[in-house]
C-alpha cells in the first residue's frame, strides 16, 4: 500500500500564537486530523509517530474518541479509523436546513411537471435518508417515505452520491457499509460509478419493486461532489405522455438550479446529460 507523508500537525498547530491553550483538545483534534488526511488505518503508535507525541501522550485521546463514536478499530492489530458521525453532524448543522429549503419546491415542481414522485436524498452512514419528499400528483403512484433510510448499495440516489464523492468519502461510507452488512463489496461497483460519474446520472430498474426505475440526479457542492441525490422512482402508467426522457429533463433541470443554489459551478447543459 502506498501511503504519502503527512506533516506533522503537532507542529501546526504550535506555530501559531494561541492565547488560550487548550493541550487536550490539541491533541484530539491533531488525532482526527490526522486519521482524515489518511486514507488507510492506524495503529495507536503510528498515531502517536506521526503526529510526533509519545505513546501514552495519545492513548486517552484514543480512549475518549472511540468511547465518543469518532473513531473506531479495526482488524486483529486494532488499527484506528474514522468513523462518519463528523458527518452526521454536520446533517444537524444549518446549512442541511437551507439546503432543503432551497430544493423543497424544486422537488415539488418535479413531481408536478412529470406526474411521478420525487424526493431528495442524503449519505448518512452506511445508508441514504430521504430529507425532502412529493408523492405524485393524482390518485396513482409510487412514493418513498419522507425520512426513510435506505442501504445505501440498494438505491439509484446512494449509487449517485458515491459516484459524484471524492475518494476518501466514498471508502469511508463503503467501510461503514461493509461494517453494517458484513458483506464484500459488490464485483464490479467502482465500474458502475465511473459509468454513472461519466454520464452525470443514474438509471436503474428498483431493487425493492417490479416496474419502478429509479432516475437520479445529483445535487453538486462547489468541488463538484454530491451532497444529495434527486431522485424519481418512475412507474409507467397506461396513457401517460410523460416518459423517461421528460423525467431525465425535469431532473436535470431542478437539481441544476439547487446546485447553483448552494454555490456549485455546474454549467448550462443543452440535454438529458449531465457534465461535470
Amino acid at each position: 500500500m502506498t501511503t504519502r507523508r503527512v506533516l506533522p500537525i503537532r507542529r501546526q498547530v504550535t506555530s501559531r500564537r494561541i492565547r488560550y491553550a487548550a493541550p487536550a483538545l490539541d491533541k484530539g483534534l491533531d488525532i482526527l486530523e490526522l486519521l482524515a488526511s489518511v486514507s488507510e488505518a492506524l495503529t495507536h503508535s503510528e498515531i502517536a509517530s506521526r503526529l510526533g507525541r509519545t505513546i501514552n501522550e495519545v492513548f486517552r485521546m484514543l480512549v475518549c474518541l472511540d468511547e465518543r463514536g469518532y473513531i473506531s478499530r479495526t482488524g486483529p492489530d486494532e488499527r484506528y479509523q474514522l468513523t462518519l458521525k463528523l458527518f452526521e453532524i454536520i446533517h444537524h448543522h444549518h446549512p442541511l436546513q437551507r439546503l432543503v429549503t432551497q430544493a423543497r419546491p424544486l422537488v415539488q415542481r418535479v413531481a408536478s411537471d412529470t406526474g411521478q414522485s420525487c424526493h431528495l436524498a442524503m449519505l448518512n452512514n452506511a445508508e441514504v435518508v430521504v430529507v425532502a419528499q412529493f408523492d405524485a400528483p393524482g390518485n396513482m403512484g409510487f412514493s418513498v417515505r419522507l425520512g426513510a433510510n435506505v442501504d445505501l448499495l440498494n438505491t439509484a440516489s446512494g449509487h449517485v452520491i458515491l459516484a459524484f464523492q471524492s475518494d476518501e468519502v466514498r471508502a469511508r461510507a463503503l467501510g461503514a457499509w461493509r461494517l453494517r452488512s458484513r458483506k464484500p463489496i459488490p464485483a464490479g461497483l467502482y465500474r458502475h460509478l465511473d459509468q454513472i460519474r461519466r454520464r452525470g446520472y443514474e438509471e436503474l430498474a428498483s431493487y425493492q419493486v417490479h416496474g419502478v426505475v429509479n432516475i437520479s440526479y445529483p445535487v453538486l457542492n462547489q468541488h463538484g461532489e454530491a451532497i444529495a441525490a434527486m431522485t424519481v422512482p418512475f412507474l409507467a402508467r397506461i396513457g401517460d405522455s410523460v416518459g423517461p426522457p421528460q423525467v431525465k429533463e425535469a431532473l436535470n433541470r431542478a437539481s441544476r438550479a439547487v446546485s447553483l443554489a448552494i454555490g456549485s459551478k455546474r454549467p448550462e447543459l443543452s440535454s438529458g446529460a449531465v457534465q461535470t
